[in-house]
C-alpha cells in the first residue's frame, strides 16, 4: 500500500489522525490525513460480546477503502462505552467499601431523594456495594483536619479478611473529612495493599477531593467498580493498535470533553463515562464555531437514546450531577440531558391499550425488523421505514441494506392492535418519540434560562438527521444545520479535543481580603498539579490553567460556579470576586443579594493542552437549484406524496432546495418537513430555514 502524497511535487509520507467513538450499535471512524486535508469516514456494527474487535475490523475498512495506513498514524483518540455500560448492565467489579464506624449507611441514605417526586411507585436504585459489604473502621478526623483518633488498623486487617472471604476484587477506603487531610485513608490504603495485594483499592481523596462524604464516596465507587473492566479493555486495545503497527500512542475522551492518556485512563476510569456523549457535543462545538453558529441546541440520536447540549458563545456547557445508569457522578462534565428515545427504541402496545415508545432497545443485536438481523418488534427507524423516509438507499456505509416487508410486518403488528392504518401507526410512533423528545428539550431550556427560539438545532449521530427537522419545527426553532457527516460527529470530537485534566480543593471559607490568600495557595498547588498532570500526558506545550470557585450566600444548601481571574487573588480584591458571584447568580435565579454574605466552598482549575490545530476542506458557494436524484412516496402525516430525494455527494456549496424531501447519505438519512428551505454552505453543512 502506497501512502504517500505529493506535496510541491515532493513525495512525503501520509500523516493520518484517527478518531473513534464506540455507541450502542455503531463503532464511528473519522480519519483526517493531515497534509492533504482528506477526510475519511466508517461506520461499523458493534460486538457487544468482544468489545473492541470492531476496532480493528474498522481500520482494515479504512485501509482497504480510502487507501488509508495504520503505521502512518500519528494520532488515535478512543472514545468508548465500556465503562457506562459496565454500571448500566451492573457487571462491574464486586466491592467492598471501608467507611467511619457509625457511617455505614452512607452509599444507601445518599441525600434522601427519590429520583422521581411525583411516582407513588419510585424507588432509589440498589447501591452499588451490598450493605453486608460495608465495613466500618474505628476511626475520626476533625473537620478541621486533626486526628481525633487514629485508625484501627486490627479493625482493618479484620474487615479485609471478611471483604475477600465475601468475594471483594476491590476495595474504596472513604473517611470523612478526607478532602482537608487525606491522611488516614492512605494509611488504611497502604495496610490493605500490604495484607492483600491482589486487591485493588482506591481512596476517596484521591478520586476526587470535594467535601460531602456521599459525593466523595459514590464518585471513588464507581471508579472502582468499572476499573477491572476497562483497565483490561485499554491493555487489550494498546496490544491490539500495536499488532497492527500503529505508532500513536492511544488517547481517550473524557467526560469533561477533553482527553487524556490510557495510563491515566486505567487509574481514573470515572474520567471517561462520559467519553463519547461529551465527545459528540465537542465535536459539534467546533463544527458550530466553523460556521459562526454561536447558539445551538445539538441533538445525538443513536439506537438506543437521544442526547441534548447547549452551546453557548461557541463553547460547550459543563456541569455536575449527570447520571450515569441510576447513579450521579459529582466529576466536572459536559452538561448532557438524554432520554431513552433512540432509533432502536421499540414501540409497544401496553395493557390499557396505549402506544408507547422506549426506553427499551434492540440495540445492534438484533437491531430494528428493517435491519434484517432477527429483530422482530416494531421500533422507530421501522416507523420511518414505513413512512417512507427510509429504505431508499444503502445504510452505515453500505453494511445495512434496508428491508422494507420486515419493517411493514413489524409496524403492521401494532397496527392491528390498535385497529389504525399502517402508515397512521407508523406516524403516530415517530410523533410521541418527538414529544418526548420535546419535553426533555424544554426541561432543559428551563434550567439554563433560554429561549430556543434563538438557537440553531444541529442534529448528528445516525438517527440526528432523521428526527432533527420535525423536532425543531415543534420547538419553534427557525434553524436547522447538518453537518456533512454527522454519522461520526462523536468520533470528530476526539480529533479536535484538547487535553484537559480537573482538579479540586474544598476551602470552605467566608469571602474576605483575608480569605483571598488562602484561596491564592490553593490556586497555585492546583497550577502545579495542572502544569504536571499536562506533562505527564506527553503534551510539549506549556498548558492553559482556567480558575473558578462553588461559590453561595451563607445559609444556601447549594453552590454555583464563578470563573475567576487570577488577577484578583494576587491583587486581593474580594469586591470583584463578589461581584462576579452577584452577577452569576443572578444571571441563573433572576436575583442576587448586594448585602449578602458569601461562603467559599471549593476552587477547582482546569489544566489544558491544546490540540493540534485541524483544517478540513471548505468551497466558495455557487448558488444553483439542486436536482434530484429522483422522486420518492412518502406519508408526510395525512396523505402519501411523492417528494425529492438528494444524494448528498451530489450537492455542493450553494445548493438549494425546499421540503418536503430526502437527502441520503453513506452514514444517515435526513429527513426534511415540508416548509423547510435547504442550503449547503462552504463548509458542506447543509441549513435548513423554516418560515415564520
Amino acid at each position: 500500500m502506497d501512502s504517500a502524497i505529493a506535496v510541491n511535487g515532493t513525495r512525503k509520507e501520509a500523516d493520518w489522525k484517527v478518531g473513534v467513538d464506540i455507541g450502542g450499535t455503531f463503532i464511528d471512524f473519522c480519519a483526517l490525513e493531515a497534509r492533504s486535508g482528506r477526510v475519511a469516514s466508517l461506520k461499523v456494527l458493534t460486538t457487544p460480546e468482544d468489545p473492541g474487535a470492531e476496532l480493528m475490523t474498522g481500520l482494515t475498512l479504512l485501509a482497504e477503502r480510502e487507501g488509508f495506513d495504520p503505521t502512518h498514524m500519528t494520532r488515535f483518540v478512543h472514545g468508548t462505552t465500556v465503562g457506562i455500560n459496565t454500571i448500566i448492565q451492573r457487571k462491574g467489579a464486586p466491592l467492598a467499601l471501608f467507611t467511619n464506624a457509625g457511617f455505614e449507611d452512607v452509599i444507601e441514605l445518599a441525600r434522601l431523594r427519590m429520583p422521581d417526586m411525583y411516582s407513588l411507585f419510585c424507588a432509589r436504585p440498589d447501591p452499588l456495594i451490598s450493605r453486608d459489604m460495608v465495613f466500618g473502621i474505628p476511626v475520626r478526623m476533625r473537620a478541621d483536619g486533626s486526628e481525633s483518633q487514629a485508625p484501627d488498623m486490627a479493625a482493618v486487617a479484620s474487615a479485609v479478611a471478611a471483604a475477600k472471604a465475601n468475594g471483594a476484587q476491590g476495595i474504596i477506603v472513604s473517611f470523612l473529612h478526607s478532602w482537608r487531610n487525606a491522611a488516614q485513608e492512605a494509611s488504611v490504603k497502604a495496610t490493605i495493599a500490604r495484607l492483600a495485594p491482589d486487591l485493588f483499592v482506591f481512596s476517596s481523596a484521591e478520586v476526587w477531593p470535594v467535601i460531602r462524604e456521599y459525593e466523595r464516596s459514590s464518585t471513588a465507587i464507581l471508579n472502582g467498580y468499572v476499573h477491572p473492566r476497562v483497565s483490561s479493555y485499554l491493555t487489550a486495545l494498546e496490544e491490539r493498535l500495536k499488532d497492527h503497527g500503529v505508532p500513536a500512542r492511544p488517547m481517550l475522551t473524557k467526560s469533561n470533553g477533553g482527553l487524556m492518556n490510557a495510563a491515566e485512563g486505567r487509574r481514573a476510569c470515572v474520567n471517561m463515562l462520559l467519553s463519547g456523549t461529551a465527545s459528540g457535543v465537542i465535536g459539534a462545538s467546533w463544527l458550530a464555531r466553523r460556521a459562526g453558529e454561536d447558539k445551538v441546541l445539538t441533538l445525538d440520536i443513536g439506537g438506543t437514546s437521544a442526547d441534548f447540549a447547549l452551546i453557548i458563545d461557541g463553547e460547550a456547557q459543563f456541569g455536575t450531577g449527570e447520571l450515569i445508569g441510576e447513579f450521579p457522578l459529582h466529576i466536572p462534565s459536559v452538561s448532557v440531558s438524554s432520554i431513552g428515545v433512540g432509533g432502536g427504541s421499540i414501540a409497544s402496545v401496553d395493557a390499557q391499550g396505549v402506544l408507547r415508545v422506549g426506553p427499551e432497545s434492540a440495540g445492534s443485536t438484533p437491531g430494528p425488523a428493517c435491519y434484517g438481523r432477527g429483530g422482530e418488534r416494531a421500533t422507530v427507524t421501522d416507523a420511518m421505514v414505513v413512512c417512507g423516509w427510509l429504505g431508499h438507499s444503502e445504510m452505515a456505509y453500505g453494511q445495512l441494506r434496508i428491508d422494507t416487508g420486515l419493517a411493514h410486518r413489524a409496524v403492521g403488528e401494532l397496527a392491528a392492535r390498535l385497529g389504525r392504518p399502517i402508515e397512521q401507526t407508523a406516524q403516530a410512533i415517530l410523533d410521541i418519540a418527538i414529544s418526548e423528545m420535546f419535553v426533555e428539550v424544554e426541561k432543559l431550556a428551563s434550567r439554563a434560562g433560554v429561549d430556543l427560539r434563538d438557537f440553531t438545532l444541529m442534529p448528528f449521530g445516525g438517527g440526528g438527521p432523521m428526527l432533527g427537522a420535525f423536532l425543531a419545527r415543534e420547538l419553534g426553532m427557525k434553524r436547522v444545520m447538518a453537518p456533512r457527516r454527522p454519522g461520526v460527529v462523536s468520533a470528530l470530537g476526539g480529533l479536535v479535543a484538547d487535553l484537559r485534566g480537573d482538579f479540586i480543593r474544598t476551602i470552605f471559607s467566608p469571602l474576605s481580603d483575608i480569605s483571598l490568600a488562602g484561596i491564592r495557595g490553593a490556586f497555585e498547588a492546583l497550577a502545579q498539579e495542572g502544569r504536571d498532570w499536562v506533562e505527564a500526558q506527553g503534551h510539549e506545550g506549556a498548558a492553559e490553567l482556567n480558575l473558578s470557585c462553588d461559590m453561595r450566600y451563607v445559609g444556601q444548601s447549594y453552590e454555583i460556579e464563578v470563573v475567576l481571574h487570577p488577577e484578583w487573588l494576587t491583587d486581593g480584591n474580594a469586591a470583584a470576586v463578589a461581584q462576579a458571584f452577584h452577577l452569576t447568580h443572578e444571571q441563573l435565579y433572576d436575583f442576587h443579594d448586594p448585602d449578602g454574605e458569601i461562603e467559599l466552598v471549593n476552587v477547582r482549575l482546569s489544566a489544558v493542552g491544546a490540540g493540534p490545530k485541524l483544517s478540513f476542506p471548505e468551497s466558495n458557494e455557487i448558488g444553483a437549484a439542486a436536482i434530484p436524484a429522483r422522486r420518492i412516496p412518502v406519508y408526510t402525516g395525512v396523505a402519501v406524496e411523492t417528494i425529492d430525494l438528494h444524494d448528498r455527494q451530489a450537492l455542493v456549496p450553494g445548493s438549494t432546495f425546499h421540503g418536503p424531501a430526502v437527502v441520503v447519505q453513506e452514514d444517515t438519512t435526513f429527513a426534511i418537513p415540508a416548509g423547510a428551505q435547504a442550503r449547503v454552505d462552504r463548509h458542506l453543512n447543509l441549513l435548513l430555514t423554516f418560515a415564520e
